[in-house]
């Protein structure tokens, strides 16, 4: 196995990749070469020729994990510190958070109180219906409403990219309508 070899099979997908989690084209390419310096720096460490791809993708989300601590990024709700060889769901769940989190602060307090306890902190409904002292359809209901108005944010912000199937794959910044898109 080559590096050269790898990074050609790899690379457009990997860009892709953290594009979809850092907006700004040029932190993406320094992102790009931490990725490939440390492809190269281990390889030679994997001994199954079927791992790379995944091994690959996780050196990616602990890039991008990275990124945000160096420049102080992180979720406000969670003291958790990110080690290097957590699962990658867990790792990309804190990378997406850390990104999503600021658009939820744009919203209502009510709703970003909501939609933090729901879809960032996993608090079940039914728990956060009881613990505010409403009733489960009523609680449905409104993180419902707040997840469309969070999609208002995202949809004043950004332009999607989607795949045949209605993946975002990637995005770009609109220019700016809001003052709270990041």
């Amino acid at each position: 196995m080559k590096v050269e070899d790898i990074w050609l099979d790899y690379s457009a997908a990997l860009k892709r990749f953290v594009h979809a989690k850092i907006s700004n084209v040029d932190d993406v390419e320094d992102v790009l070469q931490e990725i490939l310096l440390k492809t190269h720096q281990n390889l030679a460490s994997i001994k199954d020729k079927n791992s790379v791809k995944s091994w690959l993708f996780q050196v990616a989300n602990n890039a991008i994990i990275d990124f945000y601590r160096k420049n102080g990024r992180r979720l406000e709700s969670s003291e958790i510190d990110v080690v290097e060889d957590e699962n990658s769901a867990n790792t990309v769940r804190l990378a997406i958070s850390a990104c999503v989190q600021p658009f939820i602060k744009a919203l209502p307090q009510e709703d970003a109180t909501l939609l933090t306890a729901i879809d960032i902190n996993e608090q079940s409904q039914k728990d956060y219906a009881r613990e505010i002292g409403v009733s489960y359809s009523t609680l449905k209901s409104r993180v419902q409403k707040s997840r469309e108005r969070l999609k208002k944010v995202f949809d004043d912000c950004c332009h999607y990219q989607r795949d045949k199937d209605g993946t975002v794959y990637g995005y770009e910044n609109k220019p700016i309508k809001r003052t709270d898109c990041q």
